[in-house]
């Protein structure tokens, strides 16, 4: 039988505020096949940003595990956990999270730097060249597109080829038929790279494009809307 890539079992967050105890999410329980998809849908305050940086190890539960290919992220340490991501994630976010002091091609070579790289300025300028952006290559954030801005992002996060990409609202800050150009783009890039993709969306039609949907409705799961 397959390992599952990502395996979150019972997971649950609660936080305490000026009422005392708030439950953010309850026993959420789901697995991930390396190469498959899935878009976490669900009204804003549901829980679905608090659930994705749970499965990156960003945010510890208050109870229950998750599992990257095997490993139970919350037995490591923090600084073992951020080695973890750095070899095995990547990241999009709906604000880019670009460097503005780097251009293209240094905010998409600082991954591969970052994990050694010897060649990472030419495989920066391939992946750049990919998502179009071979005549943007020494232009800074602050005088490229939104549009343009998120095909940077993307291109810094599949240079490292990851295994698992996580996205949180990435055609949230770009307008309708951006944000579609955007989309297809993430998904031609993930079919390409056999990444394994979890997806934060308030967009249906982005949601139905995934192999599966999680809603989570007032931190549960809804189980009739998990579909394969």
């Amino acid at each position: 039988m397959t390992q599952p890539i990502i395996a979150v079992d019972r997971v649950s967050k609660q936080v305490r505020d000026a009422d005392g105890m708030l439950t953010i999410l309850h026993e959420i329980d789901f697995e991930l096949e390396a190469r498959q998809s899935a878009a976490i849908v669900g009204a804003s305050g549901s829980g679905k940003s608090t659930l994705l940086a749970i499965i990156a190890g960003l945010d510890t539960p208050s109870a229950g595990t998750v599992k990257l290919d095997g490993v139970d992220l919350f037995a490591l340490d923090e600084d073992a956990r951020a080695a973890l991501r750095a070899r095995r994630l990547s990241f999009v976010f709906q604000s880019f999270q670009l460097l503005p002091n780097l251009s293209s091609l240094e905010n998409v070579m600082l991954p591969l730097e970052l994990l050694g790289h010897v060649d990472a300025r030419a495989q920066a300028r391939e992946m750049l060249q990919r998502v179009g952006l071979g005549e943007r290559l020494r232009h800074y954030p602050r005088v490229l597109s939104g549009g343009e801005q998120q095909r940077v992002a993307l291109a810094r996060a599949f240079v490292v080829r990851p295994a698992v990409l996580l996205a949180d609202e990435p055609t949230g800050s770009l307008d309708f038929a951006t944000g579609e150009r955007v989309m297809d783009l993430m998904f031609e890039l993930n079919r390409e790279a056999g990444t394994t993709l979890v997806l934060v969306t308030h967009d249906r039609g982005i949601a139905a494009r995934c192999d599966r949907q999680l809603r989570i409705d007032a931190g549960r799961v809804d189980n009739g809307m998990m579909a394969a």
